[in-house]
């Protein structure tokens, strides 16, 4: 794994309204920008191309830019999901003419997971460096070194304002939780899916206490993750069809075992941190590696937070995360009618019990193990381009052809 720039965990965790990190907040973002660059058009042309196409209405792609289009000048929506710009699966291309009909501006920019938009011929590398070090096993190494916890890595290298921005994620997040399960009906978009989450901790309170903690689990995660696929508050950990899992346990554990509102926000600084390496080394986005870049990603984000709430070692919450990610290798995204709901809801549910469970075992061990989180996050950004594309998000293959 070389050497990579790596940017503030508050990329990581975006506040924005869902259902989708890539297809709803990138493109939104895309055309907010190109609105403010192009004053005085009177008319708008957009290209939806690859897996941001094929999915597109059903993630509200077209809704999120027409908001933000439409508040200068008529706006046009076609849609290519054939074709496959070579940047990145999510491609999308923005044509603003004048009065005359005259071409004023052209840009061809990419939703490259989790929010993040790049232009064409721009690398993917931030702007602006904040951490010296970007893998796993270096920062492990430096943990030893010093005596510090991942945390303490955040807090060396971050601006100090970074810990105001975590104390709102959490916010965001508990906020998320509590809407979600008192919320009930149908969610958006056709498919008929109830929300589950008021049922699920309801029927949790009949349970005794090792039922009933997997159940309000359950319960958390369903909540953020239909709050997300009604288009509501949330926060990106890392994306939006994986908002539920972190989120879902460290609410559980803050709740459950009167963790300390310091401690759960640096947690969430480890958690970030985790992803964060992630998105640096390898992708974030299930239009390119498919959904183990998600909620892979955000189980093994959710491990290393329960793991260090429960006072693990830095070599047991690498282990912790290894394995959420781990178990999670070769998984698809393939949601049905192109909507963050099926599987992708059950889908966060399950996931932030696989990642307690990955806290768990790791506490029996003693940290040692014998493959690194790094050389999973290899292997996960591998069978992410080995996987087709039918597999990578754009509703063509796996469950999202099942009649």
């Amino acid at each position: 794994m070389g050497k990579q720039f790596m940017e503030s965990i508050k990329y990581i965790f975006k506040i924005g309204n869902g259902p989708s990190s890539s297809h709803t907040m990138g493109p939104r973002k895309a055309a907010a920008n190109f609105r403010e660059s192009t004053i005085g058009a009177s008319r708008y042309e957009v290209t939806l191309y690859g897996a941001l196409a094929a999915t597109g209405r059903g993630h509200m792609t077209d809704v999120a830019i027409l908001e933000e289009l439409t508040k200068m000048a008529p706006t046009e929506i076609v849609w290519q999901p054939d074709v496959f710009l070579p940047f990145h699966p999510n491609g999308m291309k923005f044509k603003a003419y004048n009065s005359a009909g005259d071409l004023m501006s052209e840009n061809v920019i990419y939703s490259i997971g989790g929010g993040d938009i790049v232009r064409e011929g721009e690398s993917r590398q931030p702007k602006k460096k904040v951490y010296p070090l970007s893998t796993i096993n270096d920062i492990l190494a430096w943990c030893k070194e010093t005596g510090c916890s991942y945390w303490e890595y955040v807090d060396k290298y971050e601006e100090s304002d970074v810990w105001d921005y975590i104390a709102e994620v959490w916010n965001v997040m508990k906020e998320a939780v509590l809407r979600g399960i008192e919320a009930e009906g149908v969610l958006p978009g056709g498919l008929g899916v109830r929300r589950k989450a008021v049922s699920y901790y309801v029927h949790a309170a009949g349970y005794n206490s090792s039922l009933k903690s997997r159940g309000l689990v359950y319960a958390y995660a369903l909540a953020v993750s239909e709050e997300n696929a009604s288009g509501g508050r949330i926060v990106t950990a890392p994306t939006c069809g994986s908002c539920g899992i972190v989120p879902a346990v460290l609410y559980h554990l803050y709740t459950s075992k009167n963790f300390s509102e310091k401690r759960i926000m640096r947690a969430l600084a480890t958690a970030g941190l985790f992803g964060n390496v992630v998105k640096t080394n390898a992708s974030i986005s299930g239009a390119e590696v498919g959904c183990q870049g998600e909620v892979g990603v955000a189980c093994a984000m959710a491990a290393a937070a329960a793991s260090q709430l429960f006072g693990g070692t830095v070599a047991q919450i690498e282990y912790s995360a290894e394995m959420g990610l781990e178990h999670h290798l070769g998984l698809t995204c393939d949601p049905v009618c192109g909507l963050v709901q099926i599987p992708c809801i059950e889908r966060n549910a399950y996931a932030a019990a696989r990642a307690l469970d990955a806290n768990l075992y790791s506490t029996f061990s003693d940290g040692q193990h014998s493959v690194s989180f790094d050389r999973i996050v290899e292997v996960m950004k591998q069978t992410g381009h080995d996987l087709p594309s039918l597999y990578k998000e754009t509703a063509q293959g796996g469950l999202a052809v099942i009649k």
